[in-house]
Formats: C-alpha cells, sequence, structure tokens
C-alpha cells in the first residue's frame, strides 16, 4: 500500500484517476447494497422443515388459474391490486422455505418444486416494481437493482437467487426442456402455465411447453427456400443443454417442432439463425393481438 500511496502522491493526474476510481466504486457497492431487497419467503428452524416432496403446489396453482390465461400472460394489475393474493403468494414462498434439500426426494420432485420456485420468485418480483413494460428494467449488471441475482428466496438453510435456481441447480439436472417450463415474465419466454408443476405432471407438461412454444411463429421460422431454420435465442443462449454440436441440439428439439420445420431439423446442410429476443412483460393489458400458433 505504500507503494501506491508514493505512486499517487507523485502523479496528479493518476491521483485524480485513482481517487475518481474509489469513489465510483463506493457509490456503486452502496447504490448496489440499498438496492437488494429483502429475501422471499421465510427461513424456518430445522424441525419445521420437512422433504420436497412434502411441499403443496396448490395454492401456487390455484393463483396461477386466477391470473394467468391460455398463452401464458399475466393480469399483473388486478393480482397487485388484491391484498389477499398477493398474501396467498408470499404464504407459498414461505412454505417453498421450508424443504429439506438434503433430504433424499426423486428427480420428478425437485424438478418441480424447483421450477415453482423459480417462477413464483419471478411473479413476485414484477409484482413488486408493477407497472413495468419489462423485467430487464430491473437488471442492472453495475449499479443499481437486479432482480436476477437480489431478490434471493429461502429455501431450507440457504438462499438462491434467480440466477442460482436457474444455472446452479436447475441446468445441472440434466433436463434441457426446464428451458421450456421456466419463464422470465416475457413475451419470449415459454408460455406460463395455468397450474403449479408436480412429481406426476412435471415431464408431461415440460414436453407439452414444448411444443407450444414451438407451435407459435415468434419462436421458430422455417426458410425451406434458402434452408436457414430460424429459432429462439434461448436456443443460442443455452444450446449446450440440447447437445454438444449444433446437429445434435436440432435433433434433440426436433420431435417438438412443427411439421413444416423437422425436415430443416433433419438436414445436415441447414443453417440456423437466431430471432431476436423480445424482453416485453408478459402483461395481459399489453397483450399483442396475434399469438397465433402454427
Amino acid at each position: 500500500m505504500s507503494g501506491v500511496r508514493f505512486f499517487v502522491a507523485k502523479n496528479p493526474v493518476c491521483e485524480k484517476v485513482f481517487t475518481g476510481f474509489v469513489s465510483a466504486m463506493i457509490f456503486a457497492f452502496s447504490v448496489g447494497a440499498a438496492s437488494a431487497k429483502p429475501p422471499v419467503g421465510r427461513s424456518w428452524p430445522a424441525a419445521k422443515r420437512h422433504a420436497i416432496d412434502k411441499i403443496d403446489h396448490t395454492p401456487f396453482s390455484d393463483l396461477l388459474k386466477k391470473y394467468v390465461d391460455a398463452d401464458g400472460y399475466v393480469d399483473y394489475g388486478a393480482w397487485k391490486n388484491s391484498a389477499g393474493d398477493r398474501r396467498r403468494l408470499h404464504a407459498y414462498l414461505a412454505e417453498l422455505g421450508r424443504a429439506d434439500t438434503n433430504k433424499r426426494s426423486s428427480i420428478d420432485v425437485r424438478l418441480a418444486f424447483w421450477i415453482n420456485a423459480y417462477n413464483a420468485v419471478t411473479l413476485e418480483g414484477i409484482l413488486q416494481v408493477y407497472p413495468t413494460t419489462s423485467i430487464r428494467n430491473h437488471t442492472a449488471r453495475f449499479v443499481g437493482y437486479n432482480i436476477w441475482k437480489e431478490l434471493p428466496l429461502h429455501v431450507g438453510s440457504e438462499q438462491y437467487s434467480l440466477e442460482q435456481i436457474e444455472h446452479e441447480v436447475l441446468r445441472k439436472m440434466n433436463e434441457p426442456l426446464i428451458h421450456f417450463g421456466i419463464v422470465c415474465a416475457s413475451i419470449g419466454c415459454p408460455r406460463l402455465r395455468q397450474e403449479a408443476y408436480t412429481e406426476e405432471n412435471v415431464r408431461r407438461h415440460l414436453t407439452d411447453n414444448a411444443r407450444d412454444f414451438f407451435s407459435r411463429p415468434k419462436n421458430v421460422r422455417a426458410d425451406t427456400r434458402d434452408g436457414v431454420l430460424h429459432l429462439s435465442e434461448i436456443l443460442s443462449w443455452f444450446g449446450s443443454d440440447f447437445g454438444s454440436t449444433e446437429r445434435t441440439q436440432l435433433e434433440a428439439i426436433r420431435p417438438y417442432l412443427p411439421t413444416s420445420a423437422k425436415p430443416l431439423a433433419s438436414n445436415p446442410n441447414t443453417r440456423v439463425r437466431f430471432l431476436d429476443y423480445n424482453w416485453n412483460l408478459n402483461d395481459q393489458s399489453k397483450k399483442p393481438r396475434d399469438v397465433s400458433r402454427f
């Protein structure tokens, strides 16, 4: 440190730069700390926790049926204005905190639990800031609030951010169809279902959501004349979860593609291009007129 003090003292220009840098870092740290949200849910003592398969997702299903339409758009305005249903979401998030992740449970139980957790925390995060036009208004990279990093959920003895749930928990389960189940509150996302995932339905619903996702022109477009398959950017960001090469990735998603796109997915000469992602909020009050399917 003495060397730094000497260098700064002998170099007025560097002293200004150094001082400005330190001030900026202190400001960024203080703003970031101030912008972070309190954890959602509840921290339970060990004696009150139980295995993940004991968590009841019915209350979340009831809320989804009430506020989500068949295309996955959410009536955020009505939900935010209902104090009772805000409390019901908080109660569900608190119940998720009772899960003891150290107790043995099946892969399907864990898939359902963590997909529901991701979607419920995302909904809570949007309701906290609504009205808003996009989740990207709340994902600051350096200074300010980042919903993906700074809205953690209590689960057992730990806290998990949305980023951790997605990358450190769900993706490590080696089920690429999670990318058609977790919903980041955007039009470009897969649809938010009108019911929660459970051990019994998670595989079936993920498969159904994958087919629904690729049934919508905003997520896939087949240019058979030029041999180009246009896909959602989700396949660009997370393609490695579907296979180690572009060919294996296309083969993995082929069963879920519309009939018009399947030949391109099987053709080794097909070129892949990615469609621009729509980060606008999946808000019923701003729902596009055209949400057609193939």
